[in-house]
């Protein structure tokens, strides 16, 4: 279970909302060299904490780690297919907290296989949980969790009074503090 650290390296994040942003804060500690990411507009908050707004490709083509954090839209469904997989490193891994279907299984099983890439670890997946003979639970460069990356009692905590100040919000005509979209 070793492999590359996160110091001096290039971080991709596809998808740069509040999640990505918050990821990227996350990593600044461990001396990651530069943080890339994509995404439809430039946003302010990207430059504040130090990350460049740069096209996929050149996203994929320059990531040592590529975190997708977009959502599951008509446009993302299973956009990480064997094309985008052949445009990474192969020293790169990729990382999914978004959503399962963004991803074309399949696809990350063949860079998985042919070490197209290096490696994957996944907190989320189609379906969930996979079924116990699913091949990628079978690669030894696949890491996946049964999507518990917030299970902690403070972020389920947090989790649940967001959804009460929704309803709240909702129910009274006010704007909602976490809307969808």
């Amino acid at each position: 279970m070793c492999g590359p650290g996160l110091q001096n390296s290039t971080v991709g994040v596809v998808g740069f909302g509040r999640i990505g942003q918050e990821i990227v804060k996350r990593l600044k500690p461990f001396k990651v060299s530069r943080f890339l990411y994509c995404g439809p507009s430039d946003k302010m908050e990207a430059r504040e904490i130090g990350v460049s707004r740069v096209l996929l490709d050149e996203l994929l083509a320059h990531s040592d780690f590529v975190i997708v954090t977009c959502a599951l839209t008509p446009e993302t469904k299973e956009m990480f297919n064997d094309t985008l997989f052949e445009k990474m490193k192969s020293s790169a891994i990729f990382i999914n907290v978004s959503r399962g279907g963004v991803v074309d299984q399949f696809a990350l099983q063949r860079a998985l296989e042919s070490k197209r890439i290096l490696a994957a670890g996944l907190d989320v997946m189609t379906p969930e949980p996979l079924p116990p003979k699913h091949p990628l639970l079978q690669l030894s460069n696949c890491v996946i969790l049964p999507h518990i990356g917030s299970a902690t009692i403070q972020a389920r905590k947090d989790m649940a009074l967001l959804t009460v100040k929704n309803i709240i919000a909702g129910v009274s005509g006010t704007p909602m503090p976490a809307p969808l979209c």
